[in-house]
């Protein structure tokens, strides 16, 4: 008897232990903006601060920046879909093949050009199930972080497969709860009063954000109203005594531009167009947003056993003009539209107001935050481009001299296609059509005004070289040439 009856406390402290290890896991909040450019804050991420500092309010990323890490040299992919892809998987856009923003099954929102054809791309995006076509299947990160015991919460734009296909679910790709995510990339509309619909505008109903029915007809911001629902899971999941991974993704700042009346009157009162006050308000009420939550934390006695990530999927849009140190906007090559505000927080491991200058990118974040979680690096069950950034956090010394960046557009979509490396101190970029490469010295020229393609044809050999084979060694899809009815060669490639 005693042996069974020791037998028994054996296996109940056994069990108590695996509990008390869940919670022990740290709380993981990723927040990520949609559409904000780099300069789109009251925290300076460049040398010096610039005009877009001084015109927006931000002082929950303040805080954030205070408490914990700033980077300034993150990046991220040109556009949403691909980001967010990249994000999920730890692989870079080229490899998964996810290259532009999806929405509609089998549907590329490509545009007509006369030389260009549409690439054979993974238009319907990502899949965690085999059998949908033109999709990439993959282990997601919140899969591997609900193995582990996390309760994983998704919260406004998902945008990672097309209409009717498993991907636009984040149900399907990993998420425990889903809090206002679909396949469209932008909201029907940012007020209660218009139901979040695109009816408003005459828009479809595609657009239209699904799950908020009981603000329907209200006063309220979706802003506010994803966080209201986010900030009820996270008190959820403490009475449930389980981690939990809070992928705090909204829609704000991505059109519609409509204005957040709590914040809108005094950027007026400043002297802004309708515009840009307009725009000025979204990023504020977005930053109340992180004020909230990090509020919550405190009331919730969690604060110090929470990661907060801060991050923006693409640059700003080409509609705000301004973008000043950087050159270009979303889904351009140039710094603007791939160049990032980024902020961790991570107590016992950051340093309070604390820099790091050394360049990441957005496939990146799934390992980190996979060591984040304390799991094994054998997680992978796939090649994966992202390498973790846990060691900077640390402020231990990472030599990234020899470690390459790439982008891959292959696509007719406001710029012609065009792929991207940057290796150390350069950055090349290569066109398509006519194989021309431009090439430009990132941290002696952050605005990219001086091409210095001609004076170093060296360098831009070598770099359109180990472009060209990464993107060969991935089967990366490109565009198809109009003319001859075949592929354009990879850079360096007859060329």
């Amino acid at each position: 008897m005693k042996k069974y009856l020791l037998l028994l406390i054996i296996l109940l402290k056994s069990g108590m232990g695996s509990a008390q290890a869940q919670t022990e896991r740290p709380n993981i909040i990723f927040f990520l903006v949609d559409d904000m450019g780099w300069q789109e804050t009251s925290v300076p991420f460049w040398t010096e601060k610039t005009m877009l500092n001084e015109r927006y309010h931000t002082p929950a990323m303040e805080t954030l920046a205070e408490k914990g890490m700033k980077f300034t040299q993150a990046y991220a992919c040109p556009l949403c879909s691909p980001a967010r892809v990249s994000l999920m998987t730890g692989m870079n856009a080229a490899r998964h093949g996810v290259t532009n923003w999806t929405l509609r099954k089998g549907k590329s929102p490509d545009q007509k050009h006369e030389i260009v054809g549409t690439p054979d791309w993974n238009l319907n995006g990502l899949s965690a199930v085999a059998g949908v076509e033109k999709t990439y299947v993959a282990k997601t990160l919140p899969m591997y972080l609900q193995e582990v015991g996390y309760k994983t919460i998704h919260a406004g734009k998902a945008h990672w497969g097309a209409k009717s296909t498993p991907g636009e679910d984040p149900l399907k790709l990993g998420f425990d709860v889903n809090i206002g995510g679909h396949a469209a990339g932008g909201p029907g509309s940012y007020s209660g009063l218009n139901n979040f619909s695109a009816a408003w505008r005459n828009g479809g109903h595609i657009w239209d954000v699904p799950g908020l029915e009981k603000y329907h007809g209200q006063d309220i911001n979706i802003t506010e109203a994803l966080t209201l629902e986010a900030l009820g899971e996270m008190e959820k999941s403490v009475e449930e005594e389980k981690p939990f991974y809070l992928y705090m993704s909204h829609y704000a700042i991505h059109a519609p531009w409509e204005k957040d009346k709590r914040f809108y009157q005094k950027y007026k009162d400043r002297g802004l167009t309708d515009f840009e006050a307009t725009y000025a308000s979204m990023i504020e009420s977005m930053d109340k947003s992180l004020g909230d939550i990090m509020a919550k934390l405190n009331e919730l006695g969690i604060e110090q056993n929470t990661i907060i990530i801060f991050m923006s999927d693409n640059g700003s849009p080409s509609q705000c003009p301004q973008n000043e140190p950087l050159r270009g906007h979303k889904v351009s090559p140039y710094e603007g539209g791939i160049r990032d505000p980024m902020l961790v927080y991570w107590n016992g491991v950051t340093k309070a107001g604390s820099v790091c200058n050394e360049p990441l990118i957005i496939e990146d974040f799934f390992p980190s935050i996979l060591e984040m979680a304390g799991l094994p690096k054998r997680m992978e069950n796939k090649p994966i481009d992202g390498r973790s950034f846990v060691p900077l956090l640390k402020q231990k010394k990472v030599n990234l001299k020899k470690r390459e960046f790439v982008w891959h557009f292959p696509h007719n979509y406001d710029f012609e296609p065009y792929s991207v490396i940057r290796k150390g101190d350069w950055k090349l970029i290569y066109w398509y059509i006519d194989g021309t490469s431009e090439l430009y010295n990132i941290p002696n020229d952050i605005g990219e005004q001086e091409d210095l393609a001609a004076v170093h044809p060296s360098i831009v050999a070598n770099l359109k070289k180990r472009l060209g084979n990464y993107l060969y060694s991935v089967e990366a899809t490109v565009p198809v040439d109009k003319r001859t009815n075949a592929a354009f060669p990879f850079p360096g490639k007859n060329n």
